[in-house]
């Protein structure tokens, strides 16, 4: 029998505030999400745990089960409902089952087509189920994934940097370098958690950028995002992007809705997009951006190269309002990271360009 969360279960949440601590451990990049548990007995002693360390390797349920020698009669406490498929691993709920676990409890439904009904087949098999303990925490947790799970597109951060009046580059053209060093690292780091870094061609072009994740000492970092160009010009043959360690993708395609469909068949569930002002003001215009990574130095530039251009926004009445969830210093600048309002037509809900139609916008890039 499945059971909601009970209220105020001081040592359940304990077990699953570890369980999410656990979690964080596993990387934000893949096409599987941060989850974390432990396995509890009768009297709320952690006896085991475990957590994800990312696709192909044992999930969550399996690691901590592979640190015990007998988990009959165990609860175990994970962040995400245990998968009922078979993929790369072996289904989690079986997993359980075969283990003798007596009991289950989760923190968030697993939204996924394939893997979705572990808690089903664990109450088949007589385990007592219990949903929802911390839910929002966990939701909050990995949102991102949640979010491209349920969509079934990837979630897609946009980031610029600017002056304090909102320049991205001088009137020349030339941006290198408006912020300092540690907003530039703070920029790579945040590569190296993403599945793909997209750039329009016109940036290839105007810059032949190498989009690598690189560490403090310009060395490569163990992860990269794989370069995505979109835009229908091919990316020249001596381009630094045809040497880039994750490969290219190019799209050939201007369709923003498209591309991203596509991106996420490919296993990408998030996508950092950097690739300037045309770039970020079509994703913007379509309603396509969940998130915004935005670097402000302490500059003025003033001139007409802006970092953001036409938006779709012709009154006061249809600005995209957002939420500020965190601002970080970074030496003498600043990080501010928003996300949609949910009353904003920017919130992921804007009308899309009609069916199979670039928007006006991408025809810059």
């Amino acid at each position: 029998m499945t059971q909601s969360a009970p209220q105020q279960d001081a040592p359940l949440e304990r077990a699953m505030r570890h369980a999410l601590s656990l979690s964080a451990h596993g990387p934000l990049y893949g096409g599987n999400p941060q989850v974390g548990c432990v396995l509890v007995d009768s009297d709320g002693t952690v006896v085991a745990e475990g957590w994800h360390r990312g696709a192909g390797t044992p999930h969550a349920e399996v690691d901590a089960l592979s640190r015990v020698t007998d988990a009959t009669g165990l609860t175990a406490v994970v962040t995400l409902e245990p998968c009922n498929h078979t993929g790369r691993t072996g289904p989690c709920s079986t997993a359980l089952i075969d283990a003798g676990v007596s009991r289950v409890v989760y923190a968030v439904s697993d939204p996924g087509e394939n893997s979705a009904g572990g808690a089903d087949r664990l109450r088949a098999a007589d385990v007592e189920v219990v949903a929802g303990v911390l839910a929002d925490e966990v939701a909050a947790s990995i949102e991102p994934w949640l979010v491209a799970a349920r969509r079934r597109t990837p979630w897609v951060s946009v980031k610029w940097a600017s002056s304090l009046d909102g320049r991205a580059a001088a009137a020349d053209g030339t941006s290198q370098w408006i912020t300092g060093t540690a907003a530039r690292q703070r920029v790579h780091e945040q590569r190296a958690q993403s599945d793909a870094v997209v750039v329009g061609t016109g940036t290839v072009l105007a810059d032949d950028p190498s989009l690598t994740a690189r560490g403090d000492a310009g060395e490569l970092l163990a992860h990269q995002p794989v370069p995505v160009v979109i835009g229908t010009r091919p990316v020249p043959q001596g381009a630094k992007l045809r040497d880039h360690p994750a490969g290219l993708i190019e799209t050939h395609s201007r369709d923003l809705e498209q591309v991203l469909a596509g991106l996420y068949g490919r296993g990408i569930r998030r996508v950092f997009v950097e690739g300037g002002p045309q770039l970020a003001s079509a994703f913007i215009e379509t309603g396509l951006v969940d998130e915004y990574l935005v670097y402000l130095a302490p500059t003025l530039i003033g001139g007409p190269r802006t970092s953001v251009g036409d938006i779709g926004v012709a009154t006061i009445g249809e600005q995209r309002r957002l939420r500020i969830t965190s601002i970080e210093r970074l030496g003498d600048d600043l990080l501010v990271t928003a996300r949609a309002s949910a009353h904003s037509t920017g919130s992921g809900q804007a009308p899309s360009t009609s069916s199979g139609q670039a928007s006006s916008t991408s025809e810059r890039f």
